[in-house]
């Protein structure tokens, strides 16, 4: 969980998994609905957002399968469950933009962040097209030549 500070910005947690996994074609910044005890574990920083998407349903957009772990110190009965189904909020002509996307094009909503933002969290949720195997081995091989050009040009 990487923490960062910068104009009001703390980013609580980073799915890089979805750059590699997906080709991200739009971003969004949306609220969350959450619990009490959910924002105090937001705050500790156990989030993992790996497994998450969204959904559109009713007209509302979901965020599913993110974990958010159970408050240590409050009571089971007060907690929170910690994959349970989140609504972001959104404004309705956004949510119709989106659920076109996906239903016609065949796209995904994957949470790509999720940060602190003048006393709010947020979601930072992407439009991605999933990658092949070829485009992710294409990525790797970038990323390596990137790397060795980089180690050449400290050693000169």
């Amino acid at each position: 969980m990487a923490e960062k500070k910068s104009e009001g910005f703390k980013i609580i947690s980073d799915n890089r998994q979805a750059r590699f996994l997906y080709e991200i074609l739009e971003t969004y910044e949306a609220g969350i609905e959450l619990k009490g005890t959910e924002v105090k574990s937001i705050r500790a920083g156990r989030v993992n957002l790996r497994d998450g998407y969204g959904l559109v349903r009713n007209g509302e957009m979901w965020l599913i399968n993110s974990h958010i772990s159970p408050y240590e110190t409050a009571s089971e009965y007060f907690n929170h469950e910690a994959t349970r189904t989140r609504k972001l909020l959104l404004h309705k002509a956004e949510i119709r933009k989106l659920l076109g996307k996906v239903e016609q094009q065949g796209l995904t909503l994957v949470p790509l962040k999720m940060y602190f933002k003048s006393g709010k969290v947020k979601v930072e949720i992407a439009l991605g097209k999933g990658k092949k195997l070829h485009d992710k081995r294409e990525d790797i091989k970038r990323r390596e030549d990137k790397r060795d050009i980089e180690r050449a040009m400290k050693r000169y």
